[in-house]
């Protein structure tokens, strides 16, 4: 991984010379590929620290927001989320001349950097950037103005972030497993790994009143008699899983985006690590971004609303997760069907509903939508750098609906997990689109 992590770094910092052009001698112009090029180095340290999604849907999300908001603090027509994201209060002006576009990608990477693990490979990666900038012609002491205001952005948002309760959260007691239920969540093969997050429906929501807002339907009373409806549904994964199409296959993998699968050979057990799948979604946000050739600002409003909508779709999510606690397909097969029946991917470590991956794709689905459209076509190819191949959509909501259905091809959810996770994500999804205004005409109309 380190190899790899250096070589990419380095393919980043040739690209710089293209990511800014000369202004002035004391001044530049940053174009939206440094943001891009942020995104992608945070993306792969959240890879190679291992954070779990919800915890990586909160990170991309503050650091996305510190390079909107001082973006948008300087621009006449895009108005800062402060008053409107919960808790969060307007940034500090500059006291002294900046480069606000270079002081807004910079936040970006100090925010990222104070909630990762590897903050050395975030430093090493920023101060390389800030070396290009010199050469490419922005003055000492404009740079030195400029960074030291974005620190004092970053701390507003850092300080933000701070009172979300992910804090306390850390200390709170582990999932207890309910061995006497049958119908309860129990640890899967290989690792049998302990539950992650069940306090994650404690963190502070970026848009939504509550955890609860948006309560899905309780899921199918489980039940072991052959009939009833709870073992139809075990029963269709199970018939799934055993006859998939090669397509069916290909769009399992594509939307895989588990962050820590473990091998076992013999009695050799290693990790391969993956992106999240809030991560596929900021990848897919960065695609439509250079297809529009978005502006700076533009692409900052981008990744952030659409990380706030998926972070709120955890939040709503493992409210849900851990109040049903239910049962994932792979026990219960394993237990009344087939004791050597597999799912194609590996069973993710916490309660089965609902979809995950149904909730958070389809809310990132709507928000992007608003941004760019009902029928925006796209080649999605975040998974190249993993090993797969791209694949091509007609929507967001084309792609929504494939990496839902996703979890039913891997054997790891039953369906109404899926079908309701759906409705679920686009609640989360409509409701940030409803009150986050980011334009200030935009702003001004619903104040009439």
């Amino acid at each position: 991984m380190g190899r790899s992590f250096y070589l990419g770094t380095l393919l980043l910092l040739c690209c710089w010379g293209c990511s800014l052009q000369q202004k002035e001698t004391s001044e530049v112009t940053v174009s939206p590929d440094a943001l891009h090029h942020g995104m992608q180095q945070l993306t792969d340290v959240i890879v190679h620290d291992i954070f779990s999604p919800p915890v990586a849907s909160r990170i991309y999300a503050y650091a996305s927001i510190a390079a909107y908001e001082v973006l948008a603090l300087h621009d006449s027509v895009y108005q800062p989320l402060a008053g409107q994201l919960n808790g969060l209060q307007p940034l500090p002006r500059p006291k002294l001349p900046v480069n606000h576009q270079v002081a807004a990608v910079d936040a970006f990477l100090l925010t990222g950097k104070a909630l990762t693990f590897s903050d050395d490979k975030v430093e090493a990666y920023r101060q390389q950037w800030h070396q290009s900038l010199l050469e490419q012609g922005i003055s000492e002491e404009l740079l030195r103005q400029t960074l030291e205001y974005s620190q004092l952005a970053s701390a507003h948002i850092l300080a933000w972030a701070a009172s979300d309760n992910y804090k306390q959260t850390r200390t709170y007691e582990k999932h207890t497993i309910a061995s006497e239920d049958p119908g309860k969540w129990k640890p899967t093969p290989p690792a049998y790994m302990e539950a992650i997050e069940p306090h994650w429906f404690k963190i502070r929501p970026f848009v939504l009143d509550s955890c609860n807002q948006f309560m899905p339907p309780r899921p199918t009373l489980y039940s072991e008699a052959k009939e009833s409806p709870f073992m139809q549904e075990v029963a269709e994964v199970y018939e799934v899983g055993k006859n998939l199409s090669k397509e069916q296959r290909e769009i399992a993998s594509f939307w895989d985006c588990n962050p820590y699968v473990m091998n076992v050979h013999g009695h050799v057990m290693f990790a391969a690590k993956k992106i999240t799948p809030g991560g596929h979604w900021m990848g897919i946000a960065k695609i439509a971004c250079q297809k529009e050739n978005t502006s700076l600002t533009r692409t900052a409003q981008v990744y952030a609303l659409t990380a706030v909508s998926v972070a709120d779709g955890f939040i709503s999510c493992w409210d849900e997760k851990y109040r049903s606690n239910l049962i994932r397909p792979e026990t219960v097969i394993n237990r009344h069907l087939d004791e050597s029946w597999a799912p194609l991917l590996q069973t993710p470590p916490f309660p089965e509903y609902p979809s995950g991956h149904s909730v958070i794709s389809t809310a990132a689905s709507v928000m992007l939508t608003s941004l760019f459209g009902d029928n925006f076509a796209y080649i999605d190819s975040t998974e190249v750098r993993y090993g797969l191949p791209a694949r091509s959509f007609s929507s967001f909501k084309q792609a929504a609906d494939e990496a839902a259905i996703s979890r039913l091809y891997g054997g790891i959810h039953y369906r109404p997990a899926i079908t309701n996770g759906v409705v679920q994500g686009r609640a989360v999804g409509e409701l940030a689109v409803q009150r986050i205004k980011t334009q200030r005409s935009a702003l001004a109309e619903s104040m009439e």
